[in-house]
């Protein structure tokens, strides 16, 4: 700054306004000063950084993001809709292509189980299972020991006037036909099952009977323990019996009914 030394006292030759200048004696007079334009220098640098980061998204450049969330945020929206408004009975249901089991009991009209088809040995000779009809069949575990309660039902069978079928599996079949001899009193038939249709249809648990009436439909009874009482129920399948004649060649054709 040009001085002029012989001129008034605070003012130069160069046109400025006159000014006041301080010069203190001990520079620690001026710490605040120094931490103000540190303070304004860090927010500078603040405010540089955050352009350089927020800057694409400042003006048109924010535009794109928005409208890439909120696309988003609407497929999200429209694919949870979907899935919680799918209700069980909407559902898509999956047919399996595979056959149908051969053992299965088929539903009657009146939505009670049928017997499966398949073949069965009586007396040594091949008899469709549907042929079983009008009669009362136990099918008989391995290591039954069941006579008391095979003795109590061919009894009911004979006063209700029922055939009366022991049913074993190939490798039970010797015991079968001993307790038919032993416990049938004369009336009780062995059958076969050779291909276990009977088991596979009704899951047998210990000695299990199954009620079958002249259309083929059954009632299952399973864990059959003596001192049991189906007399009643046996005699609606003799009642049946006198009403529907036996099929030429099935079982129920070549098997007396009990005297």
């Amino acid at each position: 700054m040009p001085v002029n030394p012989g001129g008034e006292p605070g003012r130069d030759e160069g046109g400025l306004p006159p000014v006041d200048i301080e010069i203190p004696d001990d520079a620690r007079e001026l710490e605040r000063e120094v931490l103000a334009y540190h303070r304004e220098q860090r927010a500078l640098r603040r405010r540089a950084r955050w352009d350089r980061v927020l800057g694409p998204l400042r003006g048109h450049g924010a535009i794109l993001p928005l409208v890439a969330s909120c696309v988003a945020l609407s497929m999200l929206a429209g694919t949870l809709l979907s899935v919680f408004s799918i209700s069980p009975a909407s559902a898509p249901v999956l047919h399996s292509a595979g056959p149908a089991s051969e053992s299965a009991p088929a539903a009657g009209a009146d939505g009670r189980s049928l017997l499966p088809n398949g073949t069965v040995l009586v007396g040594g000779k091949a008899s469709p299972v549907q042929g079983l009809v009008s009669a009362v069949l136990a099918l008989v575990p391995a290591r039954c020991r069941c006579d008391q309660a095979l003795q109590q039902l061919t009894a009911q069978a004979a006063r209700a006037r029922v055939r009366v079928f022991f049913v074993g599996t190939t490798n039970v079949m010797a015991d079968v036909t001993h307790l038919a001899r032993t416990d049938g009193q004369g009336t009780a038939v062995a059958v076969k099952d050779a291909g276990n249709v009977l088991g596979s249809a009704y899951h047998p648990a210990g000695l299990t009977i199954v009620l079958v009436r002249a259309d083929a439909s059954t009632t299952v009874h399973r864990n059959l323990n003596p001192g049991f009482q189906l007399e009643d129920q046996l005699r609606t399948l003799g009642a049946g019996a006198k009403s529907a004649a036996p099929e030429p060649g099935s079982a129920a054709s070549v098997i007396p009914t009990p005297a």
